[in-house]
């Protein structure tokens, strides 16, 4: 018995199209994170976001990529010295998920959780989630 190759070239072409994508999108978040947290250049992250980016958080949303970095800017002398652990990184085609640890020098750990939505090459849309990570266990309560 014979089997025959069902891909096309459209789809095998359209395949290595949305790889390259993806691992194209999760360089882009690594490099930008990691000029952020190991140096506070917000100069590197202003540079992969689209002009109307949009940042939400469970307590507030930065509606515009200027109000956004001005808060991030803001923050840099707060977060010195901040240690990062990366536990995940997964991108599918236009979202890359980042999932860390971190610690400042004199605070608690907390996890973070951001997702971000690509759109042409860059960053349109972001999710942050945030917990101290010692309350984590307070915060299951719900579940019983």
């Amino acid at each position: 018995m014979t089997t025959q190759d069902t891909t096309t070239p459209d789809t095998t072409t359209e395949r290595a199209a949305a790889e390259r994508t993806t691992a194209d999108n999760t360089s882009i978040v690594t490099a930008a994170f990691a000029a952020l947290t190991e140096t506070g250049d917000a100069d590197a992250v202003a540079r992969v976001l689209t002009d109307d980016f949009v940042h939400h958080r469970p307590d507030r949303t930065s509606r515009t990529r200027t109000e956004w970095l001005a808060a991030v800017r803001g923050s840099l002398e707060h977060i010195a010295g901040m240690e990062v652990t990366v536990l995940h990184l997964l991108a599918d085609g236009d979202h890359v998920l980042l999932h860390s640890r971190r610690r400042l020098p004199a605070g608690p750990e907390i996890t973070v959780v951001d997702i971000m939505r690509f759109e042409d090459g860059r960053i349109a849309e972001a999710w942050e989630l945030i917990e101290p990570t010692a309350e984590a266990q307070a915060h299951l309560t719900w579940w019983s």
